[in-house]
């Protein structure tokens, strides 16, 4: 009798080592030189296993380039935050946004592959935007617009919602900066935490100028 458990596990571990042998490839050589054929002899999987597991090679790539962050967090999603107070809604949502550095090398290889995807790209990286990004940025704006009591979002709501993201993007695009500089900022799952908790004060203190400057602005 064939042992289904045993089965799922060793599908499931044949794919990853797909992923992450195609993540290291396409970081290290870009999506037209690195090949299927190399790509299999690392993840020690036969060439048919691409077909199976992605369709084809621009299937592995999409899966190289956007399942090592893990599923879309609720910080897209505005029902998430409903009933939070403004500390809390940005504590969750630095916590989640800073969650995939906790892969540690991983992550420096995703971060590899999207920036090599901005140089040579083959639309995985709008599709990111459209999709992620976007969708993100809609829900900060809006948070910012409930808080700051606003009838509309204006341009300074959008350049708030940017400087706010942008603290947590840094910690990703910058990670080789930082590990020079102060590594232990994400050396440990608990110090991430605690970057995500302090990043959410910070983005308080950037929220709570931007109210009394329109109040000034006001008078």
């Amino acid at each position: 009798m064939v042992n289904n458990e045993n089965t799922e596990t060793e599908t499931h571990d044949a794919r990853s080592r797909l992923v992450m042998s195609a993540l290291r490839l396409f970081a290290e050589k870009g999506y037209g030189s690195a090949s299927t054929r190399e790509i299999c002899e690392a993840a020690g999987a036969n060439i048919s296993a691409i077909r199976y597991y992605f369709g084809d090679k621009a299937g592995l790539y999409r899966a190289a380039y956007n399942e090592p962050m893990g599923e879309t967090p609720c910080h897209s999603n505005l029902q998430a935050y409903a009933g939070l107070s403004l500390d809390k809604a940005l504590g969750k949502f630095f916590t989640e946004f800073l969650e995939p550095l906790k892969k540690g090398e991983e992550i420096r290889l995703v971060m590899k592959l999207h920036f090599r995807e901005m140089i040579e790209p083959t639309g995985a990286w709008q599709q990111v935007i459209d999709t992620e990004i976007k969708p993100q940025h809609v829900v900060l704006v809006a948070l910012l617009k409930q808080h700051l009591r606003l009838q509309r979002i204006d341009t300074d709501v959008q350049r708030l919602a940017f400087a706010i993201i942008g603290m947590g993007v840094h910690f990703y695009v910058g990670q080789d900066v930082v590990s020079a500089i102060a590594p232990q900022l994400l050396t440990s799952t608990d110090a991430i935490d605690v970057l995500a908790e302090r990043l959410a004060g910070y983005a308080v203190s950037m929220i709570e100028g931007e109210a009394r400057r329109r109040a000034q602005g006001a008078l």
